[in-house]
């Protein structure tokens, strides 16, 4: 299928055997895809319109691909960008936002609230946008919430990854807007979602999805990272692959520009520390 650059443009559905793939990862601008990139071009878009924006601030884990996402839109404006993470080796998440010009601030307590914090007195003191740890922002509800209107009918269950839990958010936003009382099931990978679920998410949302928690470690890769032609995030989507049954939509919530490319930007950065 081919790539999608307009941020309001439905991103369509494949079908592999008897389940259903939901491809908002052919959104796409630069190298980055998925429904945090469309977010976070909105939060950008929506921040220019009434004011100057002189740089973009955030942060994210070493592994997470938000890192990067913020880089690719902040070369895309010709902005600056500055990211906070956890210390600990160059990923090649890192790697990629560094290679788009981003400066990467690593904290030795690196637990998610300290570089929500920093990167939080940063854009405080510079000014710069900050884009929230997690895409925390109602950009991401309202974008996802709008891709729900091409689900087909006989879908029996959702099934998605969940890291921070707004994607999940916003597509039981756009459940409940839409009528479609369809089961959702939450393949947690990360950290606890319930605080942002419970601001974002609707009041009623723990009728309406069931969250389980990946037997593989968020650092980790799912042993298998494809279904039929698709590749997916070997951090995200592939953890979801072993709870997919006949009838169900798998939520492609986006892949990290990195993915197939681990070896090569760890080989590249093993040379550069030589």
């Amino acid at each position: 299928m081919t790539d999608i650059s307009d941020p309001i443009a439905l991103t369509p559905i494949d079908q592999i055997d008897d389940i259903y793939v939901k491809r908002d990862d052919l959104f796409k601008l630069g190298d980055s895809r998925g429904g945090k990139v469309r977010a976070c071009l909105q939060i950008v878009t929506d921040a220019l319109a009434s004011r100057t924006v002189e740089g973009l601030i955030t942060a994210g884990s070493r592994q997470s691909p938000q890192v990067n996402i913020v880089a690719t839109i902040a070369e895309l404006y010709d902005l600056p960008c500055r990211v906070h993470t956890p210390q600990g080796e160059m990923t090649p998440e890192l790697i990629a936002a560094a290679d788009k010009g981003a400066e990467i601030v690593q904290h030795r307590a690196g637990y998610n609230n300290v570089i929500i914090t920093r990167a939080r007195e940063d854009a405080h003191q510079s000014g710069w946008l900050e884009i929230p740890f997690g895409m925390a922002h109602s950009a991401i509800i309202a974008s996802t919430a709008a891709q729900v209107a091409n689900l087909p009918a006989n879908v029996k269950r959702i099934v998605v990854p969940v890291g921070s839990g707004m994607a999940l958010a916003g597509i039981l936003t756009g459940l409940q807007a839409s009528g479609r009382d369809l089961p959702v099931i939450g393949i947690r990978v990360g950290a606890d979602p319930t605080k942002r679920l419970d601001q974002y998410a609707p009041t009623n949302w723990r009728q309406m999805t069931t969250l389980i928690t990946s037997d593989i470690d968020y650092h980790h890769h799912a042993p298998v990272t494809s279904i039929g032609h698709i590749d997916l995030d070997p951090i995200y989507e592939a953890k979801a692959l072993p709870y997919l049954t006949s009838g169900d939509l798998l939520w492609v919530v986006g892949r990290r520009e990195t993915a197939g490319k681990r070896k090569a930007y760890h080989l590249l950065h093993r040379k550069s520390a030589l």
